[in-house]
């Protein structure tokens, strides 16, 4: 019963985070477009940094989801890939919280409590 609680607190993380990083990737253009006039270069450093983080939500996720399909999470190897995750969220959850979630913008005020929950999900999946 523990082992399929693990699975499911892994996978269901693996797929929030994931599915966020997809949905962080869509409105890109008009995150730019927001910043109203700037300049060529700031325009894409603003694009590029939005895109990153849609990326390493997607990757934490994917990563995630394929080290519990093919190796289990009952490995030691497992569990520090969880627990990096993990920690990696909740640094990105620290840093979205003192400057994006400061905006106005409702997903990124959103986005540090996605960030934790998943988190959660991924120390309790590594530490049952």
């Amino acid at each position: 019963m523990i082992m399929i609680l693990r699975y499911v607190l892994l996978l269901l993380g693996s797929l929030v985070i994931t599915v966020w990083g997809i949905a962080h990737l869509f409105p890109t253009k008009s995150i730019v477009d927001g910043f109203g006039s700037i300049s060529l270069d700031n325009r894409r450093i603003i694009k590029m940094e939005w895109i990153v983080e849609g990326l390493t939500l997607c990757f934490i996720g994917v990563l995630v989801l394929l080290v519990t399909s093919f190796a289990g999470p009952q490995n030691l190897v497992s569990v520090l890939v969880y627990q990096a995750a993990a920690w990696m969220l909740v640094v990105m959850a620290g840093l979205t919280f003192v400057t994006g979630a400061k905006t106005s913008i409702t997903p990124i005020k959103v986005c540090p409590l996605v960030k934790s929950i998943v988190a959660i999900l991924f120390f309790l999946g590594s530490a049952l």
